[in-house]
């Protein structure tokens, strides 16, 4: 009997910690347009420096989870893949915060659970319950009602928007990158996974910063400020607990928690920017939070 309710009340433990690091990764990821807008640098140079500025603390995170004498395990092509993908989600979504209007921006970015269900099964063989299918509608419609008349459409802001949604399909493909090299007993923690695809990241976004923009460096400490945010907030904090979670939660399910950066987006306005929540936006975020709770993961029968 005892042994038997520790091993059910462990995962449950686990999970409970899981659940924890995707509502604070989701808090951290979900400021990054307001400090991309004050970074001062174009958006290939803000999305190198926003992984440049983390690989100290990452590889500091790295050693301190590694057991003391251990071998590290080798690199893998799943942890290449998502560093390579991460780069390209960066480029388009810092590109789509550039072009587009934020709540523009954010919309097409809450796109990226649809793929990520779409491709589970086949990629990385897990299931998508019908409770995951059914958050993720309750989400999609508590993003409109949360963005609401804050979406333009207008054709100036249709390459921004282009971007916003390319930017999805990469963050999708991360999602599942991330929950395959986390999976199977790999033996990569959370640490060394975050920090060795964020090296491949780093790399790719060097060489496109360098080509494409002529000014690497922010002209006052308020950009410096912006891009030390981004990186510590944003990447050290928001990626990192995502890959947190991912060793213990699923794709499909932790991909709703782009969702949840949209009500961080609101309720940071409200705060620190004195914007106004209106009601449609209160419900939105409702039912965002509806959604989520639907689709949460359930205890194993038997």
């Amino acid at each position: 009997m005892t042994s038997s309710t520790s091993t059910v009340a462990a995962p449950d433990r686990r999970i409970l910690l899981a659940l924890a690091a995707l509502l604070g990764g989701a808090i951290a990821m979900g400021i990054s347009p307001v400090f991309v807008r004050h970074a001062e640098v174009g958006p290939f140079t803000s999305a190198f420096w926003r992984v440049a500025l983390a690989l100290s603390l990452l590889g500091l995170w790295a050693r301190l989870e590694a057991p003391r004498g251990a071998k590290s395990p080798p690199w893998n092509r799943a942890t290449v893949i998502a560093g390579a993908v991460f780069a390209g989600d960066l480029i388009f979504w810092h590109l789509s915060i550039m072009n587009t209007t934020i709540a523009n921006a954010t919309f097409f970015a809450t796109l990226a659970p649809v793929w990520v269900m779409l491709a589970s099964r086949a990629l990385i063989n897990e299931p998508v319950t019908r409770a995951m299918l059914l958050g993720l509608g309750c989400c999609l419609a508590g993003a409109g009602l949360l963005l609401g008349t804050s979406l333009a459409h207008a054709p100036q802001r249709l390459g921004g928007d282009l971007y916003g949604l390319i930017a999805s399909l990469f963050f999708g493909a991360y999602f599942l990158a991330i929950r395959f090299a986390r999976r199977g007993g790999s033996g990569l923690g959370a640490g060394l996974l975050v920090f060795r695809s964020s090296l491949v990241t780093c790399a790719a976004l060097f060489v496109v910063a360098v080509l494409l923009e002529d000014m690497l460096l922010p002209f006052s400490w308020t950009g410096v400020a912006a891009l030390l945010a981004i990186s510590l907030f944003s990447h050290v904090c928001g990626q990192g607990l995502l890959t947190f979670a991912l060793g213990a939660l699923s794709a499909g399910f932790s991909a709703l928690v782009i969702f949840l950066e949209a009500v961080t987006a609101a309720i940071a306005g409200y705060l620190l920017l004195g914007e106004a929540l209106t009601p449609m936006q209160i419900a939105g975020g409702a039912v965002i939070l509806a959604g989520i709770y639907i689709a949460r993961p359930r205890r194993q029968d038997g």
